[in-house]
């Protein structure tokens, strides 16, 4: 049976603190990373389809054969609304039947779990596991270094370095 991590986030930009939790995950056949569209408590966010740009540059920069970026947010957003975790991994686990799903989060999502739509069904459906970072950088340390025209070449990967600094985000 494939093991899946699902590992979703608002990647707002891709950090090394990202990285350091995508590398912990080595292990899984497959590792989705999963943009979020809208986030379900009003986070605000760079553009989506930029913030997919950004995730497409760092999974190429991790080069690890088993990282992908997964769409399934986009086929399930109503615009206006959030997509919710419990949606995403019912719909991932039809398109991947005979496969475990695990939803990977963020130390800081641990904390909120039990605001998730249906927390209780997730843990009794899917495996869950928080996932601290190995290296303390967040995409916030990023923004505001970006807003203080600091350097960020040792906060993300080169790629999406270069990209944060050729488009001027943030």
């Amino acid at each position: 049976m494939n093991k899946i991590a699902v590992f979703g986030s608002a990647f707002n930009p891709p950090s090394l603190g990202h990285k350091s939790v995508i590398e912990s995950l080595a292990h899984y056949d497959r590792v989705l990373l999963l943009p979020s569209i809208a986030h379900a408590w009003g986070k605000q966010m760079l553009d989506y389809t930029a913030r997919c740009e950004l995730v497409d540059e760092f999974i190429d920069d991790l080069g690890m054969d088993n990282v992908e970026r997964s769409t399934i947010e986009e086929q399930l957003h109503t615009p206006g609304e959030s997509v919710t975790t419990f949606a995403v991994l019912e719909a991932l686990e039809s398109r991947y039947e005979n496969c475990e799903l695990t939803f990977v989060m963020g130390p800081d999502n641990l904390l909120n779990f039990a605001k998730f739509y249906k927390a209780d069904e997730i843990l009794s459906r899917w495996a869950v596991m928080a996932c601290p970072e190995k290296v303390k950088v967040r995409s916030t340390d990023i923004r505001n270094a970006l807003k203080n025209s600091n350097d960020i070449s040792q906060l993300t990967t080169p790629k999406v370095w270069r990209k944060l600094v050729d488009k001027a985000y943030y």
